[in-house]
């Protein structure tokens, strides 16, 4: 096989390089000009084929999830009717507004008649929401398990549904006193402390009343517009 010194070539001359030589600078030339083309043309696009393609793949996902809603639109219309009902059939069994006062002291002796303590039973103002309005009751009861059982008992079975739900209520026994070098013994009683809220129905002058006070008010009748400069 022949050998060449490459020193002797002539860099200003490649028609005089023998053949093997000028196809293998022709071979190096390709591969670098293909390999800046890759790099600096084709791997661009590349990455964001793959990232159209996940953005495509994302979209179509989104399409059949938006396109099965818009299928099945009319059934979450109809089930949106049915639930808005039957919230309105549940409210309408809460008590009034005229019951509301013979209710919480119907509450207050129910616990009475358990045996509760009331030490603090203290209703505050009523906050009005869509359908129904709430009012806070703070109280401080004490007794027996037994007892508080029968108290619930008691509410469940007044005429009209109440309902009570507690927030920051506490349940702790009462510890008696303690002699002269011992701990405090238990007496068997709970004491009940906290915010409980109890609920009425709105009559339809409140509900629209509500309504009214929810709606945005129109453009330039609002409670902050400004009047124009030199108006009376």
């Amino acid at each position: 096989m022949a050998s060449f010194d490459l020193s002797k070539l002539d860099r200003n001359n490649y028609g005089s390089w023998p053949m093997p030589v000028k196809m293998a600078a022709a071979f190096l030339l390709l591969v670098v000009v293909l390999g800046v083309g890759w790099w600096f043309m084709i791997k661009p696009k590349s990455e964001q084929l793959t990232k159209d393609e996940a953005k495509e793949q994302q979209l179509m996902r989104d399409f059949v999830e938006k396109q099965g809603r818009v299928v099945n639109l009319e059934e979450y219309k109809q089930q949106l009717a049915d639930v808005e009902d039957l919230l309105k059939q549940m409210v309408r069994q809460l008590p009034t507004k005229t019951e509301m006062p013979d209710l919480l002291v119907d509450v207050s002796q129910t616990a009475l008649s358990a045996g509760i303590d009331n030490d603090l039973f203290e209703p505050g103002p009523e906050v009005p929401q869509q359908f129904y309005a709430e009012r806070p009751i703070t109280l401080r009861m004490i007794g027996t398990y037994h007892q508080f059982g029968a108290f619930v008992g008691g509410v469940a079975a007044l005429p009209r549904v109440v309902i009570l739900t507690m927030h920051d209520v506490s349940l702790k026994p009462v510890a008696g006193a303690a002699g002269k070098g011992k701990s405090a013994v238990p007496t068997g009683q709970l004491v009940l402390e906290g915010t409980v809220k109890t609920y009425r129905a709105l009559d339809e002058e409140e509900i629209a009343a509500e309504a009214a006070a929810a709606a945005p008010a129109p453009s330039g009748q609002g409670p902050a517009a400004a009047k124009p400069p030199g108006g009376k």
